[in-house]
């Protein structure tokens, strides 16, 4: 091998960890060894709008729906058992008249606008911005937590359904008792959504094995 293919090789293997960290990326950190027993992790989402797919879409008028879920794992025995689990949506709408992202965030029977942006930049910012999940392990054993993203564009249709339920049209329905899940979630998860050809997105992360 040359000296040239011998730097280059060198080059190139310093330079691929920086560009793995590129993209959009889920991130899921634990809490300090002191709260482990009381707080849950942290997790955000990293440069979620750099997809130019999706922010294509967006500009077009689909909206985008990043779906959160957070895991607690006991660790413990031959199976790893699901403890507990929560999730959240966040909602990216784009306006084209007023060129500006708006932000919702979807969780506990609560939408909540987290604001409205003119730099796709700062949009993703808001999709990412570190939550704390609500979830702790409950004693002193070894558990995990696992964290999911799923991101979904909505149809148009989808999302008329989706500014009526915004506007409140929807409450009475969505305020019905629910065998499961929580009234808001069940509402907007019973929207019909359409994916638009290579448009869905899966990330995971993990943290390490922890005891309390």
């Amino acid at each position: 091998m040359t000296r040239h293919a011998v730097w280059l090789c060198a080059l190139l293997a310093l330079a691929s960890p920086v560009g793995a960290q590129r993209g959009p990326r889920l991130e899921i950190a634990l809490p300090p060894q002191q709260a482990l027993l009381r707080d849950g992790p942290t997790v955000r989402g990293v440069n979620m709008l750099d997809d130019s797919q999706l922010r294509d879409l967006l500009r077009n008028g689909f909206p985008a729906r990043f779906t959160f879920r957070v895991e607690l794992w006991s660790a413990s025995g031959v199976f790893n058992n699901l403890q507990a689990s929560t999730t959240w949506d966040i909602i990216v709408r784009y306006d084209p008249l007023a060129r500006t992202y708006q932000v919702i965030r979807i969780s506990a029977d609560r939408a909540t606008a987290l604001g409205t942006y003119a730099d796709p930049a700062e949009a993703a910012e808001a999709v990412g911005v570190a939550v704390r999940a609500p979830l702790n392990a409950p004693s002193r054993a070894r558990y995990y937590y696992n964290a999911v993203l799923d991101v979904e564009v909505l149809s148009l249709s989808d999302l008329d359904e989706l500014e009526r339920w915004l506007r409140g049209e929807l409450r009475p329905a969505i305020r019905r008792p629910q065998k499961t899940g929580t009234a808001l979630t069940r509402g907007i998860r019973t929207l019909v959504v359409r994916l638009l050809g290579g448009t869905k997105r899966h990330y995971e992360a993990r943290t390490g094995t922890f005891s309390g």
